[in-house]
């Protein structure tokens, strides 16, 4: 039997957890938490369900108060730091969801608690809704963050005020207005930690995608100061570069012009589903100087409707010496995954070189 991301909630976890928590409560009922962990409903909760439901046992266990509450987790982060638990992240984030949930009335012993928290399991999802109902506040707190000594805490400034984090709530005024954020990344943007770089990067990364200008802005600001910083900028520009948007493009030297496709062609213009397509091509750098070329491809998948959606992927990036030649070979797997749907008839596949799409085929997927 496959193993399911729901069952990293373990009865050997929670017998591991227990242990831990009965070092920092009084009166504490070992057979009554696990009683009601493992609840009739338990074996039909999914990862987020069983997450949110230990957030919420641990309310019959915890202080009433949040302010004694807080307390009382913040003995248990320094238990569970030197513990077997310290690598668990995943399965600690119902610690953050507990803040979430019953300190949004209590600002500053909530932040006082992320900032303690999220070493041991990321507050990222759990800090945006205190971002949204007290923007100020925390607009000035994360600006403190990304000055702390500790990496994970500068990170969470970072990744937290992200306008689109996947998997979390959106930040609508960030998302329209990212400019009260740009200080925190400003900040960040040489950090020592590629831990915090990275995520600064796809900070930037969900501004490109309601705000270009300002991406493109800090682009050409950033680039060129330091080798980390640069990597950190492209990056950065991943959804500009893939959409070619011609500024960008230039920034990074990834000019089309005088680098020619000169043979491309689908060598299996019939796909069966699960099987691959498979295609070939050429490329020649017809400028005296060397060229960077940036190789992509575009699969245009059909929809249920009739209609295509457009999705690029990576082939190479390399130099090409002047006059050079290169030949490639691809295949594109239409195996299922759980993310798309395949439906059959007409696809076509394009080659985008340096951001300009070049040719384009049709290929039937049955």
């Amino acid at each position: 039997m496959p193993f399911l991301l729901k069952d990293l909630y373990s009865p050997d976890f929670y017998r591991s957890f227990s242990y831990n928590l009965a070092k920092v409560l009084q009166n504490y009922d070992k057979e009554l938490f696990q009683k009601s962990i493992f609840d009739a409903q338990w074996e039909q909760r999914e990862l987020k369900d069983r997450m949110k439901h230990t957030s919420a046992v641990l309310t019959h266990f915890f202080p009433k108060d949040f302010v004694k509450a807080a307390k009382t987790i913040e003995k248990l982060i320094s238990v569970l730091a030197q513990s077997e638990l310290k690598n668990k992240a995943l399965e600690l984030m119902f610690i953050p969801d507990y803040i979430e949930n019953y300190g949004m009335e209590h600002l500053e012993t909530s932040a006082k608690l992320f900032e303690i928290v999220t070493p041991l399991t990321s507050c990222e999802f759990a800090v945006r809704p205190f971002i949204i109902r007290y923007e100020e506040q925390m607009q000035a707190q994360m600006l403190q963050w990304s000055l702390h000594e500790n990496h994970h805490v500068r990170r969470l400034a970072s990744e937290g005020s992200r306008p689109r984090l996947p998997w979390a709530i959106a930040l609508p005024k960030f998302k329209k207005d990212p400019n009260p954020i740009l200080p925190i990344l400003e900040n960040l943007k040489q950090d020592t930690s590629e831990y915090v770089r990275r995520s600064v990067a796809n900070n930037i990364n969900d501004i490109a995608k309601d705000n270009p200008h300002i991406t493109i802005e800090i682009a050409k600001k950033w680039k060129g100061r330091h080798p980390e910083t640069d990597a950190l900028v492209k990056h950065a520009c991943r959804t500009l570069l893939k959409q070619g948007e011609p500024e960008i493009l230039e920034l990074f030297g990834l000019n089309p012009t005088r680098i020619e496709l000169l043979d491309f062609k689908i060598l299996n213009p019939q796909v069966a589903k699960g099987s691959y397509l498979q295609f070939v091509l050429k490329i020649q750098n017809t400028h005296k100087h060397s060229k960077l070329a940036k190789l992509e491809y575009a699969v245009y998948f059909k929809r249920q409707n009739g209609t295509h959606a457009k999705k690029v992927f990576k082939i190479s990036e390399r130099e090409l010496d002047a006059g050079a030649i290169i030949s490639l070979e691809r295949k594109h797997s239409f195996k299922p995954i759980t993310t798309r749907k395949y439906y059959a008839g007409d696809h076509r596949i394009a080659i985008i070189i340096n951001g300009k799409e070049m040719d384009v085929l049709d290929f039937e997927l049955g």
